[in-house]
């Protein structure tokens, strides 16, 4: 792999990873659609541990402030988080589901699903469909200091569905959170803290497995990668926080459907 090639699925994979456009649809169809050699899954690691660096310097202060509340300890000023001093139980219990169903079907999400291209355009409209009900029926009324156990199992369970290609674990968190009313901008917050657990626990087994494999590892690929990556997804989480407090998720309908018909489109008649 080269370091071009390195630095442009690293940006990738930083701007689709929390945007609702599904990083891993962008992922493997970059390499079908430029005709490169799929760049594997150990790559794939790294950008993902470039994202889970990007989420962790972005909300520092915010995991701070919510592990010192969950263990009855005073700290910091966010006025949110203030009134949910047990939202790291509750991000603990939502990600409960995608460590059962990742491991359940672990294997077939990275050696079949990920391959299916009429799988990953179907997801990528029919999440789009399930966004735009959201955006209509949602009531947008709650904050994160009002999460409660059934807002983390709702969400936890969405997340898990993001194991899917297509599907986007933003794009999917955040519809869920649309239906029980949260706020945008509340629902994507939720949305990224509650990845954190999520992309660690699976980039690290990943990571770990590929080495117990024997793979070879591109170590100047690797680091452009997570660095690339996670420079990216620190913009990306900015830009799309500030965005969504004052625009709907239209764009990214419109994107997801226009971009899935694209790839059932190639799928059929493309040839490849």
């Amino acid at each position: 792999m080269s370091l071009l090639q390195a630095v442009i699925l690293a940006i990738v994979q930083g701007f689709t990873e929390f945007l609702p456009i599904s990083s891993s649809a962008h992922l493997a169809l970059a390499p079908w659609l430029l005709n490169w050699r799929d760049q594997g899954l150990t790559f794939d690691i790294a950008l993902h541990f470039g994202t889970l660096a990007a989420v962790l310097i972005y909300f520092f202060r915010d995991w701070l402030q919510i592990a010192a509340q969950g263990f009855g300890l005073r700290y910091g000023s966010d006025p949110e988080l203030k009134r949910n001093p047990g939202l790291l139980w509750l991000l603990a219990i939502g990600s409960l589901p995608i460590g059962f169903f990742g491991y359940v079907f672990k294997d077939a999400a990275e050696n079949v699903w990920r391959e299916n291209r009429l799988l990953i355009g179907g997801m990528l409209i029919g999440v789009a469909l399930l966004m735009a009900l959201a955006e209509r029926y949602s009531l947008r009324r709650r904050d994160i200091g009002g999460i409660n156990l059934a807002d983390a199992l709702l969400i936890g369970f969405a997340q898990a569905i993001a194991i899917v290609p297509g599907t986007s674990r933003s794009g999917i968190t955040i519809t869920a959170g649309l239906f029980r009313h949260l706020d945008r901008a509340a629902a994507a917050r939720f949305s990224f803290l509650l990845s954190t657990p999520a992309i660690a626990a699976a980039a690290a087994k990943a990571f770990a497995d590929a080495l117990a494999a024997g793979a070879k590892l591109d170590l100047a690929a690797l680091a452009v990668g997570m660095s690339v990556s996670a420079a990216t997804g620190c913009l990306v989480i900015a830009f799309l926080l500030r965005f969504l407090r004052r625009h709907s998720l239209k764009f990214f309908i419109y994107y997801r459907i226009a971009l899935g018909i694209l790839v059932l489109a190639l799928a059929l008649y493309g040839g490849r």
